[in-house]
């Protein structure tokens, strides 16, 4: 997992859709988009968000409740009516928001909430979606602080983003197979895979078994990028983004 960022070195590319233009459209507050845009960002990025709130003490049970108390606040709020993406990176952005939120009173939150007439999306949806692939030990987790643990959930967020769509890409051309083979294999050094044993797996040659990893690994690292990019205002920031959340990968697991 440490090294899935540090391999992403893809040239600059234009994007017309970030995080920042979503969290833009909820504070909009036009009919039905807040709504929808809450849900995506809810989707998203609750992992780093609920990490966060569980490190700083919290039972899971309201660590639960506070995370849905936290995405209804900021939409109900100002917070993203104000949002400017020149201000800072969608990350520091939502970390600095539910440490603000977690100084408000929790009682007068959870009234506010049951008062709305938001249509919220359920824990259960969340917990729905694809689960984390980054395990952490006790002794990660013990001595990791609340702001680390939030940085290296939302690093493996942003991974496991880009795997999803390499993952469905392939199914999409009928290589669910070869991605169900290889995706183990992208971010490993080339002297720690073992060409001969996927091309058994696989029942083709070893020239072919490389042929399809490097196409994988240049499409895994365009995803990476394109998923860092959302989150972030310029081109610039990119590569400053990249490096910072590979560091927390590489501090994180054990």
């Amino acid at each position: 997992m440490e090294s899935n960022l540090a391999k992403e070195s893809s040239g600059p590319r234009r994007f017309t859709t970030t995080r920042w233009s979503v969290i833009l459209t909820a504070g909009a507050d036009s009919e039905g988009t807040s709504s929808a845009a809450l849900t995506q960002l809810c989707q998203l990025y609750w992992r780093p968000i609920f990490a966060f709130i569980c490190r700083r003490g919290h039972s899971i049970t309201d660590a639960q409740d506070l995370t849905q108390d936290f995405f209804v606040t900021i939409l109900g709020g100002d917070l993203l009516r104000r949002a400017d993406p020149e201000r800072g990176r969608f990350r520091s952005l939502l970390l600095k928001s539910v440490q603000n939120f977690l100084r408000d009173a929790h009682e007068k939150i959870r009234a506010k909430k049951r008062g709305g007439d938001l249509e919220f999306v359920s824990w259960d949806d969340w917990m729905a979606e694809a689960p984390s692939h980054l395990s952490l030990s006790k002794r990660s987790l013990d001595s990791s602080t609340p702001e680390r643990l939030f940085d290296i959930r939302w690093a493996a967020t942003i991974v496991e983003q880009a795997l999803a769509r390499l993952r469905a890409e392939c199914e999409g051309r009928n290589r669910r197979r070869v991605f169900d083979a290889l995706s183990g294999s992208l971010a490993a050094d080339r002297a720690d895979v073992s060409y001969a044993d996927l091309a058994g797996g696989l029942g083709v040659a070893e020239p072919t078994v490389k042929r399809l990893l490097h196409q994988l690994r240049v499409r895994y690292r365009t995803f990476l990028r394109e998923e860092v990019r959302r989150t972030v205002e310029t081109e610039a920031d990119v590569e400053d983004e990249i490096r910072y959340l590979c560091a927390a990968l590489a501090a994180g697991p054990e």
